[in-house]
């Protein structure tokens, strides 16, 4: 894939500024914002960038490899698309805009139950290669079913979501009325109106809904008995009961999201996992808790090598990515980098972020003399 991108946004700044012009103010602060006083979403990316790297200048080096191994795949680069809910909401037809850009860069895309795309339609556009994450139902036979059209559409990975227990409290969308059950105010009409190019692409392809879980939808609801629906279907909370029988259902790879603590990683460990994603959901659920990367020094410390261990939470740039892996990550995810380049710049979006993304991460290999992504906790000032 051409490594091109759009030289006007050459940085996450960029395209926050620009999103926040193409997009009404509701869908913005759905994707900009944290939870309760968003002091976990600023301490996410505050603290990872407190992590330092030491160059090695006079080493004998001839050229860096971002490419990294991962479950067996060897992906163009060691970071991959995040899951992210209601992505059709901040931009019209977003999930199969990064999907497909994920395929054609190399890298993972996971897909989220609450997005608003269909497993089968994401598995057709990356070839089955898209990775898919479970909010885990409230009923067996919903989860079963989910499960077996993700096996159906040949998802190498499954990721189980964790830190979802209880919807985090997020005043800008209560606000919004983006809360359950969601509702349509004038105040959002008026921002509607006030974006037209949204709202145009928006009436092409239609009002975004829960693609995946039609099936198990009643048809014709409005959004207040839409509310009802998802607080009734959906139980967030996981635990070794309700863990073990997806472990024997999926013979992929398993993957536990959500992960804060060396007490859960280990628990991970025993019950089948063969990685984790060490998150706190973009600060989104728990303003009183450790920064990702804070989380992630003890777990790295006491497990690594035992289950692969993957973050994301904070990191917006290919210098984050840099001090995460320098940090023992072996993998990261970023969801808003994402999803503010395709606010940005519509269909051009993922492939400007993924573009922009590698050559940053290129940039400071290099400048850093590392040769491979393996080595980047070499580089890790303590």
């Amino acid at each position: 894939m051409q490594i091109k991108y759009n030289a006007n946004y050459p940085g996450i700044d960029d395209l926050i500024k620009k999103a926040k012009q193409k997009i009404p103010r509701f869908a913005f602060e759905y994707l900009d914002g944290g939870c309760n006083e968003d002091v976990n979403l600023f301490k996410n990316t505050a603290e990872l960038r407190e992590v330092e790297l030491k160059p090695y200048y006079l080493t004998k080096h001839v050229s860096s490899d971002i490419k990294t191994e991962l479950f067996g795949h060897v992906y163009d680069a060691p970071f991959g698309i995040a899951p992210v809910g209601l992505q059709g909401l901040m931009w019209p037809n977003a999930p199969e805009i990064l999907a497909r850009a994920a395929f054609e860069h190399n890298i993972p895309f996971i897909l989220s139950t609450v997005t608003t795309s269909s497993i089968e339609r994401i598995s057709e556009i990356t070839e089955g290669k898209a990775w898919f994450q479970l909010y885990h139902p409230a009923e067996k036979e919903v989860r079963d079913s989910i499960i077996k059209r993700a096996e159906a559409a040949h998802c190498p990975v499954l990721v189980v979501l964790s830190d979802v227990p209880t919807f985090g409290f997020r005043p800008r969308d209560i606000r919004n009325g983006l809360a359950m059950p969601p509702k349509m105010t004038v105040q959002n009409i008026l921002q509607i109106m006030g974006r037209p190019e949204w709202a145009i692409k928006t009436l092409i392809h239609g009002q975004p809904a829960f693609e995946t879980l039609k099936p198990y939808m009643p048809k014709g609801l409005n959004m207040k008995q839409l509310g009802l629906f998802m607080n009734k279907t959906f139980s967030g909370r996981v635990n070794e009961e309700k863990i073990a029988p997806i472990r024997d259902m999926w013979k992929g790879k398993l993957v536990l999201k959500g992960v804060a603590s060396e007490e859960d990683t280990e628990m991970a460990i025993r019950l089948g996992f063969d990685g984790i994603v060490v998150s706190n959901h973009g600060g989104r659920q728990l303003d009183a808790g450790q920064s990702a990367i804070k989380s992630l020094q003890p777990i790295v410390k006491n497990y690594k090598h035992k289950i692969k261990i993957m973050m994301d939470s904070g990191i917006r740039s290919g210098p984050d990515v840099a001090r995460t892996l320098a940090s023992g990550a072996d993998f990261t995810f970023m969801g808003r980098t994402f999803m503010y380049s395709v606010a940005a710049l519509g269909n051009e979006g993922g492939n400007h972020a993924i573009s922009m993304l590698k050559v940053q991460l290129q940039q400071v290999m290099e400048q850093v003399c590392c040769k491979t992504v393996a080595d980047f906790p070499n580089h890790l000032i303590q």
